[in-house]
Order: C-alpha cells, then structure tokens, then sequence
C-alpha cells in the first residue's frame, strides 16, 4: 500500500499571464523539490484522464458547463472574473485536475493505494456550484465528496480545507448535506468575504486573525475541528490542501511554518486511523510562495507516505 500521486504535464499548460501568482511553476517547483528530496521514488504516480461531463454535473449543472465552454477562447485569454483567467488550455487541464480527484477516490476506496494526493491546477475550492472565482473553474474536493458518497455509497464524509482562504465554493455546495463534516480553517476578515457566519450545522468555520501565532492556530484548529470529527467518524477524509497560510506567502497574513502543516497532516490521518480505515484524498489548493509551497507540499506527503 502506497501514496498515489496524480500529476499531468497539461496542469502546466494552463497560464493566466505574467505575474499571476497561479502560476504553472507552483508545480514545477513542487516536482524539482520531490526529486530532490527523493520522495518521488517512495510514491505511486499516476497520470489521471479528464472527469466525464455526467461526473461534473454531480455537482455543476449543464448551464455552467456550457458557459464555460462558450467564454473557452481559441487564442489569448478571457476573464471570468477580476482574479481568474481562461485559454485555450485551461478547461482541458480544470477536467483533469476534477478527473484525478475521482479517480484518487476510486483507487482509495478499492485499496489500490492507502490514500492520495492530487498535485493538480487550477484548484478547486473557490468554485461555486454555478459560479467560477479565485482561481477556479470546477469545485474538485466536491466532485471528490459526490464520488464518494454517490458511486462508493459512503454514508459519512469528512472536508478538511486548511487553505488560507475559505473555500466558499465547497460550502455552497456541500453546505446543509448531512452526509457530510466540513471543516475550515481561514484567515479572516480576508477573501472571499463570504460564508463565514450563520453557516448550516454541517460547517464548522475556525476563521483566523492576521498575525496569529502557529502556536494559537494550532490549539483552535484542535479545539475546533477534533471532537466533532472524531463524533461524527467520517469513512474516508478529503483534504482541501492550501499552503498559502504559510509565514513568506505573498498572499495572506499568517505565519504558519512547514512544521505547522506536517502536524495538520498527522492531525488528520489520526482520525482517519481512527475512523477511515487510514483513507485520505488531498488535493492541491493554494500556496503561491513556491519554496515554501514545495516544502509544505513535502511535509505533507512525508506524512502521508508514512500511513502503513
């Protein structure tokens, strides 16, 4: 049993313009960072193929698939919003990346592998059911929860989302689903400014003051999230993985370390050890400091290679 690690070179292809801090070198420096630590050699790669228009209407209806299709341009870039750009490549690599999150759950729950982790852009968690924002295009940590539950007939299941943003969009989705635990972390007040208070009982929000130490984030993360996951034993945990909360991050204001999202990560698989039978599915989210993000993304998967 093994880490599967879902890679693609058309991830890369996707490029919203100089400067963008979602960039394709957010992967290339994870993947130089893995070969020269030798982690790669310790993981199962697999190369994942595009989700099927009848998985993306799991959670996206028809008409937003079809918008998106129409506004694909053939040459340069159109906006979909102020932050979020499209070319000719991006909704190829969007249906990658919502094809390797279904595919990392089947191969999790026929025990091909003991748990996952998707290295895939653009992320997902900042697109709402009909609405693409902050980077995203297809909402992949739900389409990963529809999975699970739909195909797989799990009766519980457990969203993790520790970006330094909340996932607005996953709690549009998967807000009021009793079958489902979502548990978040996020700087805040910070974007998307949305979804933070009077949130159905299924979302548990622990929103985060700038400057807080790691020491404090930690012990209101655990105060948080843990009894409620553990009460509500979830049978496979999805992890919306976002390193943006990290101290040299551009992008937001906390100052987590490394250390901070290897504790998360064992903070995690011990409920799933608990629970889950060790089944864990992470997907990339944010992290824009590409140092910081290769190291985080290795502490991470250090962890999760460690579950035997």
């Amino acid at each position: 049993m093994t880490t599967a690690f879902f890679s693609h070179d058309d991830f890369m292809k996707h490029n919203m313009g100089a400067d963008h801090p979602e960039c394709p070198e957010r992967l290339s420096s994870i993947l130089a960072y893995l070969a020269d630590t030798h982690l790669e050699q310790d993981l199962d790669w697999v190369r994942p193929e595009e989700a099927t228009r009848d998985q993306l209407l799991t959670v996206h209806p028809e008409k937003y698939i079809q918008q998106l299709e129409m506004m694909e341009p053939t040459r340069g870039r159109v906006f979909t919003d102020p932050d979020t750009a499209m070319m000719p490549d991006t909704l190829r690599a969007a249906r990658l990346a919502a094809g390797a999150n279904i595919q990392a759950v089947d191969m999790v729950m026929s025990s091909q592998v003991t748990n996952a982790f998707v290295c895939a852009r653009p992320p997902g968690h900042h697109a709402e059911r009909s609405k693409s924002m902050g980077f995203c295009f297809f909402n992949n940590i739900a389409l990963a929860a529809m999975r699970a539950l739909n195909f797989h007939h799990l009766e519980r299941v457990a969203i993790i989302d520790f970006d330094v943003h909340q996932g607005n969009g996953t709690v549009d989705i998967v807000g009021g689903d009793e079958r489902i635990l979502m548990c978040s972390s996020f700087q805040h007040p910070f974007y998307p400014h949305s979804h933070v208070h009077r949130q159905a009982h299924n979302i548990v929000n622990v929103p985060i003051p700038a400057d807080c130490s790691p020491a404090e984030y930690r012990k209101a993360v655990e105060d948080g999230w843990l009894k409620k996951l553990q009460d509500f034993r979830p049978q496979v945990i999805l992890v919306s993985a976002g390193f943006d909360g990290h101290k040299l991050d551009p992008m937001a204001e906390l100052n987590l370390e490394t250390e901070d999202y290897r504790w998360l990560t064992e903070m995690i698989t011990s409920v799933a050890n608990d629970h889950s039978n060790d089944r864990v599915i992470s997907t990339l989210e944010g992290g824009y400091h590409l140092r910081a993000l290769a190291e985080s993304v290795t502490a991470h998967l250090e962890v999760l290679n460690s579950v035997y």
